[in-house]
């Protein structure tokens, strides 16, 4: 059952945390993650990985609690979604933030073939544990699934995977990104062509805008959040008014515009396949015409669904069809809210 739970109160802390050794008081869009992990007095790393395909990438890690170190403690790596940072898993006070463990951010085709599995084996030898429990939301839902079609051999490194909008299937989705999908193809080559690779920066505009004109009282401020509405799902009883600042200061975090393109091209794919290069670039990526089919009869550990009805990205319909086509499905929970969105799975009031 869920829980009502009182309006968020990490805007004030945020406003008035202060880094140590500084006088001025660091306003909202200066806060990187580990400086609201810090200002709670909650131990924080910074962890660089290099990928086999030669990217680095930035984990953040909180290896324990405010009780301190011990030992025999198991490790969970958190993998957020489309447009998000880690961000996401700490968007709240302490004792309502996903995050209690250890945790990574980051794209999804090569996310998940090379990203998550350097992230887990850094992870496992980091911390001497043999498995690690996998969070994903959204995206990284679907870098889970490519990971283990691409590299199944790492189903045993994964204790449990906690999937939270299960995004595989995309025939069913709704909103104001599938009125995007019949032109995501032109978009994508017109912004590759001008050198242009990265969609939706996070950057100064967008935090200007979020405190200038998202604040409660601002007359404008249900503007943002029907923003919000328009690709996530209509769900108002969830949408604290007072943290849509915070929210815009950190969302859109940027992604890259092939990433968005994948999405949209499975839209009107009855089958879940890697990215389409189109003929000529499919036979140099993949040597055939079209592209590869992956993988979902895989052995997987033991997986849980967490899903809304109202959902415009994860839609119901599509969760439904990936339930049936999987292994080692051990609970499929729909919550109990019917106008449970994409974006309350890491912002609801409710969650």
């Amino acid at each position: 059952m869920l829980l009502k739970f009182k309006k968020l109160e990490l805007l004030d802390k945020i406003k008035n945390f202060k880094k140590v050794g500084d006088n001025p008081t660091f306003s909202i869009e200066n806060l990187t993650t580990p400086e609201i992990i810090e200002s709670f007095g909650y131990p924080v790393e910074i962890h660089h990985v290099t990928t086999e395909d030669g990217y680095i990438l930035e984990l953040h890690r909180i290896p324990y609690g405010l009780d301190g170190p011990s030992e025999n403690r198991p490790v969970a790596l958190l993998q957020h979604g489309l447009l998000s940072s880690s961000f996401d898993w700490i968007s709240d006070k302490p004792d309502r933030a996903l995050v209690s463990l250890d945790f990574i951010f980051f794209r999804w085709d090569e996310m998940g073939t090379y990203d998550i599995p350097a992230a887990i084996d850094y992870t496992l030898s980091t911390t001497g544990n043999s498995q690690v429990y996998y969070v994903g939301f959204s995206m990284g839902t679907t870098m889970f699934f490519v990971l283990l079609s691409e590299k199944p051999e790492y189903v045993d490194k994964i204790k449990t995977a906690s999937l939270l909008a299960p995004v595989v299937y995309m025939n069913h989705m709704r909103g104001g990104l599938r009125a995007l999908a019949n032109y995501s193809d032109d978009f994508d080559r017109v912004l590759s062509l001008l050198g242009h690779y990265e969609f939706l920066p996070s950057d100064e505009a967008m935090t200007y805008l979020a405190n200038n004109f998202c604040l409660e009282d601002d007359i404008t401020e249900p503007i943002c959040s029907n923003f919000l509405f328009l690709i996530s799902g209509y769900d108002p009883e969830e949408m604290n008014d007072d943290y849509i600042p915070v929210y815009l200061t950190h969302t859109p975090a940027g992604t890259s515009v092939h990433t968005l393109n994948h999405y949209a091209q499975l839209v009107y794919k009855d089958v879940w396949q890697k990215y389409d290069w189109g003929t000529i670039g499919n036979q140099q990526h993949y040597g055939q015409d079209t592209p590869p089919i992956y993988n979902l009869g895989e052995p997987l550990p033991p997986v849980a669904f967490f899903w809304g009805q109202n959902d415009y990205l994860a839609a119901p319909e599509d969760v439904a069809r990936l339930s049936t086509e999987i292994n080692n499905l051990q609970l499929n929970h729909r919550v109990e809210w019917d106008l449970w969105a994409h974006l309350d799975m890491p912002w609801g009031i409710q969650r």
